[in-house]
C-alpha cells in the first residue's frame, strides 16, 4: 500500500480544530486529479473527495474516535478517497466519457449499435461527461434521467437512454470494481409515462404494409428489401444485420429463413430461429444474396433509417410518429388476431409471452373473445315446469 500523505494542518484532530471555521473546504492533493477535503464546521468537520465532482463521504474524528465508516481519521479518509475515486483496482479515476467510449468500443466488438453510447453522450453536458463514475450519486443521476423529460423528450426514449447509461457505468464499475453500483441502479430506474391513453397507432393494416413496402424500394433496393424483410418477419432490425445468404432455406413451396436471436439477456448463447416467409420474399432474398456473394452478409448497416421511413410515411399520407418498428408490432398483432397460439408467436419474434401480455393486452382481449363463447353455459333449454296441460 502507497504511503500515506502527510498534511500538517489536517492529520490530527488538534491541529484541525485550530483552523477557522468556514463554507470552502481545505484541500489536500492525493494524486493527479484527486483531493482529498475537510471542511471546518462549527462542530465536527467533513472528509469529501474532489475528483471532477465534490463527494462527502464521511465525518472528521474530531469529537469522537474514528470508526472506520461514519467517522474517519486523516489517514483511513486519504485511503477511502481514493478508492472512491479509483475503485479497488487503483487505476486512475474514469470519467463517464471515458466510460462511453469503452462501451461504444465493447458494442463495435460485439456487433451491437454504437448509437447507444452515441445517443447518451448526446444528452450529457460538457459538466456531466467529466464527473468521476465512482463519485456519481443516485441523485444526480435520477436528476439527469429526469431533466431529459423536463427538455421535451418522451419517457420511452429518456428511460431507453438511461438504460445504455447504465450498461455503460456498469461496464466501468466491472472493470475498476467499484463500489457505488448501487447508486445507478436506483438513480437510473426506469421512469413512468403519466396517465395518457394508450396509442391505437402501432399497427398498421396489411394494405398499408404492402405500401409501405413498394414505396421503400422507390428508395434503393437496400432499404427496401430490408423493410420488407421486417414486415415479413417481425424481426428487430440488428437481428437482420446478421443474416448471411446461407440463412435462406430454399424451398420452394415452403421457404424459410434462418433468424439470429438478439443480444438482449446476460451471458446469452447465439441462438437461430426458424422463420417461415412468403415465396416472394425468398426470391428477392435470394437474388440478393446472389448479387452480394457468399462472403457478405445480406445487409450492411443502413444509417438513418427512421429518417428514411418517415420520407416514406410521409408520401404515402401515413402517420409520420411511426417508426419501422411498427412493422414488428403489426406482424405480433396480425398473429394474434390469426389465432396463433401465443408461445409461437413469442418464439418466432424472440420475446416473452409476458412481455407480449402486457404490451398487446388490448388485441388479445378482441381476439379471445369469440373463442371465449365456446366456454360459455348454454341458457337457451327452458326450465323444467310441473304444470301439465290439459286433455282437449
Amino acid at each position: 500500500m502507497a504511503r500515506s500523505i502527510y498534511a500538517g494542518q489536517l492529520r490530527n484532530r488538534t491541529s484541525r480544530l485550530k483552523l477557522p471555521a468556514r463554507p470552502k473546504p481545505y484541500k489536500l492533493m492525493l494524486a493527479p486529479g484527486i483531493f482529498l477535503a475537510y471542511r471546518r464546521n462549527a462542530g465536527p468537520g467533513t472528509w469529501s473527495v474532489e475528483a471532477g465532482a465534490l463527494t462527502r463521504f464521511a465525518l472528521a474524528d474530531d469529537h469522537e474516535d474514528a470508526n472506520g465508516d461514519s467517522v474517519m481519521s486523516y489517514f483511513q479518509a486519504q485511503q477511502h478517497a481514493l478508492k472512491m475515486a479509483r475503485g479497488t483496482n487503483g487505476n486512475k479515476p474514469v470519467s463517464i466519457a471515458a466510460a462511453l467510449d469503452a462501451y461504444e468500443a465493447d458494442l463495435t466488438a460485439r456487433g451491437g449499435s454504437k448509437y447507444n453510447a452515441v445517443s447518451v453522450r448526446n444528452h450529457c453536458s460538457p459538466a456531466m461527461l467529466r464527473k468521476v463514475v465512482g463519485l456519481l450519486s443516485s441523485d444526480e443521476l435520477r436528476d439527469w434521467h429526469s431533466a431529459m423529460i423536463a427538455k421535451g423528450l418522451k419517457v420511452s426514449s429518456a428511460n431507453r437512454i438511461g438504460k445504455s447509461l447504465k450498461a455503460a457505468l456498469a461496464l466501468a464499475g466491472k472493470r475498476g470494481r467499484l463500489s457505488n453500483q448501487a447508486a445507478w441502479r436506483d438513480g437510473l430506474k426506469p421512469l413512468r409515462a403519466g396517465t395518457t391513453a394508450p396509442r391505437d397507432n402501432y399497427f398498421l393494416p396489411d394494405a398499408a404494409i404492402l405500401a409501405v413496402i413498394r414505396e421503400s424500394y422507390a428508395d434503393g433496393d437496400d432499404f427496401g428489401t430490408l423493410i420488407d424483410v421486417m414486415a415479413g418477419t417481425g424481426a428487430r432490425e440488428s437481428q437482420l444485420l446478421k443474416l448471411r445468404p446461407q440463412d435462406i432455406l430454399d424451398d420452394e413451396a415452403e421457404p424459410r429463413l434462418m433468424v439470429w436471436c438478439s443480444n438482449k439477456g446476460a451471458h446469452r448463447e447465439p441462438e437461430q430461429r426458424m422463420l417461415s416467409i412468403t415465396p416472394r420474399l425468398a426470391k428477392a432474398l435470394r437474388t440478393r444474396a446472389l448479387a452480394r456473394g457468399q462472403d457478405r452478409p445480406l445487409f450492411d448497416r443502413v444509417w438513418g433509417t427512421s429518417k428514411s421511413f418517415r420520407v416514406v410515411l410521409e408520401r404515402l399520407g401515413l402517420d409520420l410518429t411511426l417508426s419501422p418498428y411498427v412493422m414488428r408490432h403489426s406482424s405480433i398483432i396480425r398473429q394474434i388476431r390469426a389465432g396463433k397460439p401465443l408461445r409461437f408467436i413469442a418464439f418466432d419474434h424472440d420475446t416473452s409471452t409476458g412481455e407480449i401480455e402486457r404490451t398487446y393486452a388490448r388485441h388479445l382481449n378482441g381476439a379471445r373473445g369469440d373463442l371465449s363463447r365456446q366456454g360459455l353455459l348454454a341458457d337457451e333449454a327452458t326450465p323444467a315446469s310441473n304444470v301439465v296441460s290439459l286433455a282437449r
